[in-house]
């Protein structure tokens, strides 16, 4: 017998998904992605300079900045600014979507540019750090085209989606009720061709085992091909309304 899921979903459906390209306007690449409850705005912007240590080298670099607005959970969130520092849960984000996106990109082709990605947590309701990711991607293609970059630096495209278990079922795409009372807690991020980026698997409560691994990685890799699909859907939106 399933668990009752978010959205009437059985557990290897995504929450519903929506990608809106182009979202702000001032920048070169943007997209809100609204995964159920969770909301993230994109946004790619390029700096025709690359960090000091990169000089001279005729390469690009892509990086990312997370945060979460004040009110994108329950409880006001203090802004981090006011901290003095980034929290370590924000310095890991950043650095997972920085390399998720490097993945995909060709520096070579990019020049002594860097391309920033800054997302954006307009509301949180689990899975904002794989939200970010897939949104980033289609900001940074559309930046690519924007700056005239041809042939694109993208050598593929990248998502990311969580799986886990919970009261012993796998779940595709945990919400925050799922993912706060998981058994097995797991982040996966992978290219539209099916190949492994990253994956970030935890055992919350005991241990899990090799087949459930795999299991989980299948569902994330069903996820990951309907992300891939909306993904193109969103350029393509770009492209027709060029």
């Amino acid at each position: 017998m399933e668990l009752k899921r978010s959205f009437d979903r059985g557990s290897g459906d995504l929450r519903p998904v929506a990608m809106t390209p182009g979202f702000m306007p001032y920048a070169e690449g943007s997209c809100l992605v609204a995964t159920g409850d969770t909301k993230v705005i994109c946004t790619a912007t390029i700096d025709d300079n690359v960090p000091r240590w990169m000089k001279g080298r005729g390469t690009g670099w892509v990086t990312a900045e997370y945060s979460m607005l004040p009110r994108s959970s329950p409880e006001r969130i203090q802004r981090e600014v006011n901290r003095g520092r980034p929290s370590g849960r924000t310095q890991e984000i950043q650095r997972l979507v920085g390399r998720a996106l490097r993945a995909v990109t060709d520096m070579t082709k990019i020049g002594e540019r860097t391309v920033y990605l800054d997302c954006d947590v307009l509301q949180a309701d689990g899975g904002t750090r794989t939200a970010s990711i897939t949104g980033s991607y289609v900001a940074l293609a559309q930046a690519f085209t924007s700056a005239g970059l041809t042939p694109s630096p993208l050598n593929d495209s990248v998502a990311g989606i969580s799986v886990g278990v919970v009261a012993g079922h796998p779940f595709l795409d945990l919400d925050y009720a799922e993912d706060s009372t998981a058994d097995v807690d797991m982040n996966v991020v992978m290219t539209g061709t099916g190949k492994l980026v990253e994956v970030q698997g935890t055992a919350e409560h005991g241990v899990f085992d090799r087949d459930e691994l795999d299991r989980l990685l299948d569902l994330a890799g069903h996820g990951i091909a309907i992300l891939s699909s909306a993904q193109a859907d969103a350029l393509e939106e770009i492209s027709a309304g060029a």
